[in-house]
């Protein structure tokens, strides 16, 4: 699974250019006229050639006969996950909001139109959308029919998939003042969606096609299971309640600013009840740490083979981060507390080189890790390299937030975002100079690269969606500076 936090670009020095009309190399100055015509050409590109359906995937071959996201799909077919569909539409708004081109307001509204298709009954997105009409019969989408009889009507958080998609349209139906019907519409109907997900003790599953029944979900606080099983029960693992990737994270972050859009306290109300659920999902001494997900009694439990019952050094981390931003909206004293005692037991979790196990044992502690066969151990020396069983510790930057936040007087600790406009630099100019020398003649960014899900092929160089969103940015961020 992909995470949208910080996407890990590779170098644009490593990209490798082709010819192109009115060339210009790295390493010289640009001018605003260049940088608004690379512009155009990238987004006229991406648009036409790489879109689908005014939808797009991970990554595409050179040539384009070949795209993926987390899986093989044809023309037919966009992917949702970030830095997919909907995070290539908000980049489309951001830098219209930078430029004021129209251009890039019209892409971001033809990227809309393809989420409004995929839409689900039960509220919000899963993985894809089918675009075939053949295809399109066994997905429950609203444009289609709100009838659901064998449909798949799964809306996933899993991965930040229809919390991204929500922040997009949220951010268009902003910048449009609500103004489209459909896209308004479709928002409010997606948030209402997260609010009758929500289980009663403030937490969301991984995904969902019914809603809860609140008298089969007792509040509880979380607490050791007597035992656990050290096998994979292969049990069905969704419907738990989820920090896993993000989930509660992402959901929270999504609701705040709802919150802030529309200015309905719903929305802030159940943010802080997620807020709550982190509170009750702490787990006790001698660990007060978070797992990735817990079953109804509140227990630590089994998700996929290589994700066991532990203390996880990764979700802990975002748990921790969320309860930050909580406290700056509410000054409830129970989320800083709850971060301070975080902080104390994770920094005696450190490894010797400074970073976090993504799992500790129940009760003892103990760093656990996964063999190749899928086997608990205790060393790391043969893990299986397609997950990340040792992760970065963001421990010193988040004490560092603790500690500006309560310095800070009460007014100040939290204020709504806003679009900057940024400063001319040398270093701005210097990204717009090489982003544009990476440009081939079709207006496309081709980098060293490999389909992962098209193993029998020869890919050497591939065209992301990553990539794209980056370096629009940068283009988008030199021309609002020059202005």
């Amino acid at each position: 699974m992909l995470r949208r936090a910080g996407f890990l670009l590779v170098a644009i020095g490593c990209l490798l250019a082709a010819p192109f009309l009115q060339r210009i190399e790295a390493d010289e100055p640009v001018s605003q006229a260049a940088a608004k015509d690379a512009m155009r050409r990238a987004v006229q590109f991406f648009r036409t050639q790489a879109a689908s359906n005014g939808g797009y995937v991970f990554r595409w071959s050179e040539d384009l006969s070949l795209k993926e996201g987390e899986e093989k799909v044809g023309d037919s077919t966009i992917w949702i996950e970030p830095p997919s569909t909907p995070s290539v539409g908000d980049a489309y708004l951001n830098a219209f909001q930078l430029t004021q081109d129209p251009m890039l307001l019209e892409a971001a509204k033809e990227t809309a139109v393809a989420l409004l298709r995929g839409q689900l009954v039960s509220g919000g997105w899963d993985n894809l959308i089918e675009f075939d009409p053949q295809d399109r019969r066994g997905h429950a989408y609203r444009v289609d029919s709100t009838e659901i009889g064998k449909r798949r009507n799964i809306t996933t958080f899993d991965d930040d998939k229809t919390q991204s998609v929500i922040r997009f349209l949220m951010h268009l139906d902003a910048s449009l003042q609500q103004r489209d019907a459909e896209i308004h519409e479709a928002v409010l109907y997606a948030l209402n969606g997260v609010l009758k997900s929500q289980y009663p003790n403030g937490a969301w599953p991984q995904r969902y096609d019914t809603l809860p029944v609140a008298s089969e979900y007792p509040i509880l606080k979380a607490s050791y299971p007597e035992q656990w099983s050290r096998t994979f029960p292969g049990d069905k693992y969704t419907s738990h309640y989820t920090l896993n990737d993000g989930t509660i994270s992402d959901l929270i972050a999504t609701l705040l600013e709802a919150a802030d859009i529309y200015g309905d306290s719903r929305y802030l109300d159940a943010a802080k009840r997620g807020g709550d659920f982190l509170l009750l999902a702490q787990m006790p001494d001698p660990q007060p740490g978070w797992c990735q997900q817990y079953d109804k009694q509140m227990h630590p439990a089994w998700a996929r083979k290589f994700e066991p019952p532990a203390i996880s050094g990764s979700e802990s981390q975002a748990a921790m981060k969320t309860l930050l931003q909580l406290y700056r909206r509410t000054e409830n004293e129970s989320y800083r507390a709850a971060v301070e005692q975080g902080l104390d037991y994770y920094k005696r979790c450190l490894r010797p080189d400074n970073q976090l196990a993504r799992f500790y044992e129940l009760k003892t502690n103990r760093p656990l890790y996964m063999n190749r066969k899928y086997e608990l151990t205790y060393t790391d020396d043969d893990v299986p390299t397609h997950y990340g069983f040792i992760v970065k510790s963001s421990l010193e930057k988040l004490e560092t937030e603790l500690q500006q936040i309560t310095s800070l007087p009460k007014e100040q600790r939290w204020k709504p975002s806003q679009v900057k406009r940024p400063s001319q630099s040398s270093k701005l100019s210097a990204e717009a100079a090489t982003v544009i020398a990476a440009m081939d003649s079709r207006g496309a960014w081709v980098e060293p690269g490999k389909m992962s899900t098209h193993e029998d092929s020869t890919v050497a160089r591939v065209i992301t969606s990553k990539t794209f969103i980056v370096n629009l940015d940068k283009l988008a961020r030199f021309i609002a500076a020059t202005n």
